[in-house]
């Protein structure tokens, strides 16, 4: 799944330096379909507050690290990394 799928072509396309402001204005209620939901774009960006991007791939970025916990799939899980030293970690779980 590809949650920036719907905005990407437009954001590569968009002429840089801009600001999270600007994005929000020409492209915020596009859908980003997360793995648990959906948002818009604009919502995801105004987390950022005022943000100036220096190209496309600043934007993408920054959009990932401010999507909702919808984009993540099982809340603590993860199958590959052991709890860090001082860390218990979620309680094992049995499907």
């Amino acid at each position: 799944m590809r949650p920036l799928a719907a905005v990407n072509e437009r954001i590569d396309a968009h002429s840089y330096p801009a600001t999270s402001e600007e994005l929000i204005a020409a492209y915020g209620d596009i859908d980003l379909e997360l793995p648990n939901g959906n948002e818009t774009f604009g919502d995801a960006l105004g987390r950022l507050g005022d943000t100036t991007f220096e190209d496309a791939e600043d934007a993408r970025l920054a959009t990932y690290s401010a999507v909702s916990k919808d984009a993540i799939g099982r809340p603590n899980y993860s199958d590959r990394d052991a709890p860090s030293i001082g860390e218990t970690g979620p309680e094992p779980v049995s499907f």
